[in-house]
């Protein structure tokens, strides 16, 4: 579907943008690619490796509106990806937070819908289904924000969807990555916060993949949510390093000991599909839309009251020689 299209990434320096735009000029012929970011130093190293000639790049800040419209021009999709990310870093500074996350995110759909865009893909969290941290929190406000925008768009063509998914493998500042970092510095132990945690995992490919077949599924207004596996910390450690033990540190300002994807709250809105779940919106929209059948024709049946998505309950845990897999790639 993206073939001679124009696609704009936020974010598209970053790990999933990278990776986004590779698997997009490896499978697909788009009229125009646009990397929208920050860091003039990565857009640099990335021309290098990305210089096809439908490349665009783009210096910006999702802060900027008047810039988000500039770069959208003509634009048919886009993918939101930028944020800030970091959970101890948001609650120390939750007004910078609050600007890129939620400002940031407010400026992307006026932008979008300024321009005419088909359809927006909004990237979320596990952190963002019942938050306890600023960074979960602004998070929730994005996805509410994108929902909702679906409903001012009036005559504009503009849809927008949110895709939901846990921790990435081997993104940048991953826990994965930091414990690799460790183990190649010469660490004796390798500290963890609780030794009950548990996480969602997802690949890049991974995350990647969902998201461009969640832009030919969506009608607008959902929340995407792939059905993906959890581990528990202390196999993450086993699998890493088998001879290091692992030190408690305790959980760190505004970390939960295990992450949920669908809420309870939620699951009278949730739907239940082959490989993912579709939260629908919790406000009515003008578009008469049957979220049971998505715009691929695949069908999927209510999850029944209160069914929760979380980490330490999910039925599919990845064993250690699992992660050790994984976290070799």
């Amino acid at each position: 579907m993206f073939d001679g299209q124009a696609i704009l990434v936020t974010g598209g320096t970053g790990s999933f943008g990278k990776r986004f735009i590779r698997t997009l000029l490896s499978r697909f012929k788009p009229r125009r690619v646009v990397v929208f970011s920050r860091d003039e130093l990565k857009q640099f190293e990335m021309n290098q490796e990305y210089s096809d000639a439908c490349m665009r790049y783009f210096i910006g800040d999702v802060r900027d509106r008047e810039r988000l419209i500039e770069a959208m021009r003509s634009v048919d999709f886009v993918v939101h990806a930028a944020a800030l990310k970091q959970v101890p870093a948001a609650e120390y500074n939750p007004t910078e937070c609050i600007r890129t996350n939620i400002q940031g995110a407010d400026n992307v759909i006026h932008a979008a819908i300024a321009n005419g865009v088909k359809k927006v893909i909004a990237l979320s969290t596990d952190k963002a289904a019942n938050p306890i941290n600023l960074y979960g929190a602004t998070k929730l406000v994005s996805d509410k924000l994108f929902v909702a925008a679906n409903n001012i768009v009036g005559a504009h063509v503009t849809r927008f969807s949110v895709v939901r998914y846990g921790n990435v493998v081997g993104s940048r500042g991953s826990i994965i990555q930091v414990f690799k970092k460790l183990i190649a510095d010469g660490a004796e132990e390798l500290p963890i916060t609780d030794s009950r945690m548990t996480r969602f995992w997802i690949t890049l490919d991974q995350g990647v993949a969902f998201v461009m077949r969640s832009f030919s599924r969506m009608h607008g207004g959902e929340i995407f949510v792939p059905k993906i596996p959890s581990s528990r910390i202390t196999d993450v450690v086993a699998a890493l390093a088998p001879h290091l033990r692992a030190k408690l540190i305790g959980i760190r300002p505004g970390e939960k000991l295990h992450e949920v994807l669908c809420p309870m709250e939620s699951s009278h809105l949730t739907l239940d599909f082959e490989d993912h779940y579709v939260i629908t919106p919790t406000i009515n929209f003008v578009l008469n839309v049957d979220y049971s059948i998505n715009a691929e024709g695949e069908r999927g049946a209510s999850v029944g009251f209160g069914f929760e998505y979380s980490s330490d309950t999910n039925p599919h845990f990845l064993a250690v020689e699992d992660l050790r897999e994984l976290t070799a790639r």
